[in-house]
């Protein structure tokens, strides 16, 4: 009895873990691409400087698309938003970039459907 109690401990902490490592690589890749829309969004950093400075909401677009095709996020264009405010050139004008996506997760038969909404602007938590 003892060992059937084991072996029902060990699969549910197997099955922990699992999950927990399949939801971790979601959040981390949200996480990633949330950084690149900021980096891209704020004019510094690696998006802005591999996509050859993106001027056009459809080169951001794309520039956001590649970033999360990095971090195996697949994108359609109609998921990414670009918004400019201000008068579109200067020190008063703000990029704001938002992506809106679903990954599902299948654990050992067990799916469920992760939504993420990663935006350019600055998050505490």
């Amino acid at each position: 009895m003892k060992r059937i109690k084991t072996l029902v401990v060990v699969a549910v902490l197997a099955f922990a873990a699992l999950a927990g490592w399949k939801v971790g690589t979601c959040e981390l890749a949200n996480m990633e691409l949330q950084e690149d829309m900021l980096n891209l969004a704020s004019g510094v950093g690696g998006s802005y400087a591999k996509y050859n400075s993106p001027h056009t909401d459809e080169d951001f677009r794309e520039a956001v698309i590649r970033d999360a095709r990095e971090h195996d996020i697949r994108l359609q264009p109609s998921q990414v938003t670009v918004r400019h405010t201000g008068s579109g050139s200067g020190q008063d004008s703000t990029l704001y970039l938002a992506a809106d996506y679903r990954v599902p997760v299948d654990v050992l038969g067990y799916s469920f459907v992760m939504h993420f909404t990663p935006t350019s602007e600055k998050r505490l938590f």
